[in-house]
């Protein structure tokens, strides 16, 4: 098999999730758009496991199995942040998110 298909299409969903988390406001869409690229990055793994003579056996496999860990602990993680700031300020725009400000009584 020729693992030109595979490669071509893990390319474009990296190049499609890179988009969406450069143009989206919005956090859930930008935790979609990183489970995009954390997943294309899997289809490759797999696709180069599949193709290649490694010197560890099915290790492609073995990594994607690692970023499937990791895409799950950055949902849960990532979600928790969103559901955080949306309690407190009823928004989940990334735009508005204020990176330099100080908690109520700080210097």
């Amino acid at each position: 098999m020729r693992p030109v298909i595979p490669y071509v299409t893990a390319a474009l969903l990296f190049g499609l999730g890179v988009y969406g988390v450069l143009r989206r406001r919005n956090a859930v869409l930008v935790l979609m758009a990183v489970e995009l690229m954390l997943n294309s990055v899997n289809l490759i793994l797999v696709t180069a496991d599949t193709t290649a003579k490694a010197l560890l056996p099915h290790g492609g496999q073995i990594f994607a199995l690692f970023v499937i860990v990791l895409a799950a602990a950055e949902i849960g993680v990532g979600l928790a942040i969103v559901l955080q700031l949306y309690r407190m300020r009823a928004s989940v725009a990334v735009d508005e998110v204020p990176l330099a400000e100080r908690p109520e009584g700080g210097r």
